[in-house]
């Protein structure tokens, strides 16, 4: 099964994509951000999730990161397509374009980024985002009308403030392309959960590097980057529809992101409290053995 999990615009449209089976879940790690829609699009089952939850009322920093992904992975998916709003740090990055990174830095600091508390677990991160999974989404917007880059880095920050004008220019000197909050710790965790995670990032506008005429209205300002957002949320959708049937004739195909935490145990299998291994039981059960 492949989830869809909808971020800023998006998430607000996914009923769009599909009506279909609500399923509630509770986890270890608490409730998601919201009921799981269970439905299917061109002809693919899929599981929908609003990131922010009904009415976006969930700030970055106050998603449940891992209850989403653990709730998906619960439910059987094995690919995860993530839509995430955000500021472009590159001219040749306009608003209302689509980007599918392929490289992240972690400016966050008050969320949890890992399921495994009282086993040291360690994934590999140095392809954040699944290749796979990002060159079908890459070969399905080709034949589309939209502007899409295929490779870019994503900064993500804290929030829910956004950049100040030192940060935006450090984060262009540190070569990344995008600024937002919501991509990670997601990415992380999906990775530990052993889910092919790639991200398509709706570009609402340049951040605040790129300085404003004087004067400007800011009421005009803020309807610019809305408009933006509904047009970029138009073309996501589009991408997305047309890449699921090429994602579900691969999704037999092995990828090491479904092995991922095959060589990443680090703990004495023997001293890992029988409390640890029951939570991550979905997780990391086929590796611990007894």
């Amino acid at each position: 099964m492949i989830g869809i999990i909808g971020g800023t615009g998006l998430g607000e449209s996914l009923g769009a994509l599909g009506v279909g089976q609500r399923h509630t879940i509770d986890t270890p790690f608490g409730m998601p951000s919201g009921p799981i829609t269970i439905t299917e699009v061109s002809g693919v089952p899929v599981a929908l999730l609003a990131r922010h939850g009904d009415g976006h009322l969930l700030n970055p920093s106050s998603v449940p990161f891992r209850a989403n992904i653990f709730a998906l992975k619960s439910l059987g998916v094995t690919h995860i397509i993530a839509s995430a709003a955000a500021g472009s740090l590159r001219d040749k990055i306009a608003p209302r374009d689509l980007v599918l990174p392929d490289q992240a830095i972690d400016k966050t600091f008050c969320r949890p980024t890992s399921f495994f508390d009282g086993v040291a677990v360690h994934v590999e991160m140095a392809a954040p985002f699944c290749p796979t999974l990002r060159g079908l989404l890459s070969d399905a917007g080709a034949g589309l009308p939209l502007r899409l880059h295929s490779s870019g880095t994503y900064v993500c920050m804290e929030g829910p403030q956004f950049s100040t004008r030192a940060e935006s220019e450090m984060h262009r000197a540190w070569g990344a392309d995008l600024v937002g909050m919501t991509l990670l710790p997601e990415a992380k965790l999906a990775r530990e959960a052993e889910i092919c995670y790639a991200a398509v990032v709706l570009v609402t506008d340049y951040d605040c590097w790129r300085k404003r005429p004087p004067g400007e209205d800011k009421v005009a300002l803020l309807q610019e980057i809305i408009d933006n957002l509904k047009a970029a949320t138009q073309n996501a959708m589009a991408l997305i529809r047309d890449a699921l049937p090429f994602v579900a004739a691969q999704a037999e195909v092995p990828c090491d992101c479904q092995s991922a935490l095959r060589l990443a145990v680090w703990s004495d299998r023997n001293q890992i409290p029988d409390e640890v291994r029951q939570r991550v039981a979905p997780l990391l059960g086929k590796y611990l053995g007894r």
